[in-house]
């Protein structure tokens, strides 16, 4: 078996060598302007993305979402700096297949924790669209409270029994939400009944004058007591006012005050609110009163008495 020569490995390790120091030296002044080209563009994500998280912070509530963003934008601009540098060296191809990696990679981390993605997209979405803000007063899903905080994967709701709920945002992201601060008002329905012997349009105009007075009030031309139905006892109506939401008096405080201005409006003026009544008929077929089957109970009971009587004597 015959070896190679040591001379001949060298010329050949030499000639390797040779080549690879005069494609370095060639690339030299494109090294040098791709090392130029990532510093600007590192300064230039630096400076963008200090002005668009000063943007981003004003625009979103949550400081993750618009520190997310920010970090967004600044590895887009670095990326693009260094394709384009790595193009001047000419190992864009590379590093190309490199990100393509990477993203199949991505890929399938996502299908492992799709939950979790799902929220965390969610989370975006909503603080690009605002539904909601930290402080507004939203119902969704059976929680009905103020939002604490909104975070990338979850928002923080504290509810009116003083617990803090935390939904994940795809679930306030894909159901009806209620968001009760976002028109500025809302309003407050009181139903009360009156007996049939009042009139109605009476009973109405005491109570919508009554509820006109409060200060907490408003569109005043809108407070109207509709009739809704016959009841038992009485003849059903309902109160309807708008009020400032959220606000001050707050909505239990308003709608307790409410129901104690009817109660008060409808006895000074002589209107009742009747028990439920109940009325006893006698007759399979209708029209017999309680006084009347007594009355016909006695005068049967005095003929039998009689009948006897008689009966009594005629032995005798």
């Amino acid at each position: 078996m015959e070896f190679p020569k040591i001379d001949e490995i060298y010329k050949l390790l030499s000639e390797k060598l040779e080549g690879w120091i005069e494609g370095g030296i060639t690339l030299l002044p494109n090294i040098a302007v791709a090392f130029v080209i990532a510093i600007l563009f590192g300064v230039l994500a630096k400076v963008i993305g200090n002005v668009s998280g000063k943007i981003m912070r004003r625009t979103f509530e949550s400081r993750q979402i618009a520190g997310l963003l920010t970090s967004i934008i600044k590895f887009i601009i670095i990326v693009a700096g260094i394709f384009i540098a790595l193009d001047f060296v000419g190992l864009k191809g590379t590093v190309t297949s490199l990100l393509a990696g990477a993203g199949i990679v991505g890929l399938a981390i996502g299908f492992a924790f799709q939950d979790m993605t799902e929220n965390f997209i969610a989370g975006i979405a909503m603080g690009i669209r605002k539904p909601f803000e930290i402080g507004d007063v939203i119902e969704a899903e059976g929680v009905f409270g103020n939002v604490r905080e909104i975070n990338l994967r979850n928002t923080l709701v504290e509810t009116f029994y003083g617990q803090l709920e935390v939904i994940p945002n795809k679930i306030l992201f894909r159901n009806i939400l209620t968001n009760y601060s976002y028109l500025g008002h809302r309003r407050i329905e009181v139903p009360v009944g009156i007996s049939y012997a009042d009139d109605i349009e009476q009973a109405a105009k005491c109570i919508t004058d009554a509820m006109n007075e409060k200060d907490y009030v408003i569109k005043k031309d809108e407070t109207a007591v509709y009739a809704e139905s016959f009841g038992d006892s009485s003849i059903n109506l309902l109160l309807w006012f708008w009020i400032r939401y959220p606000g001050t008096p707050s909505f239990v405080e308003v709608r307790h005050d409410a129901v104690t201005t009817v109660k008060n409006v409808l006895d000074e003026n002589d209107i009742l609110i009747p028990f439920p009544i109940r009325t006893l008929d006698f007759n399979a077929k209708g029209g017999d009163k309680l006084d009347v089957m007594l009355s016909k109970r006695q005068e049967s009971n005095n003929e039998k008495s009689g009948d006897s009587n008689s009966a009594s004597t005629a032995r005798l």
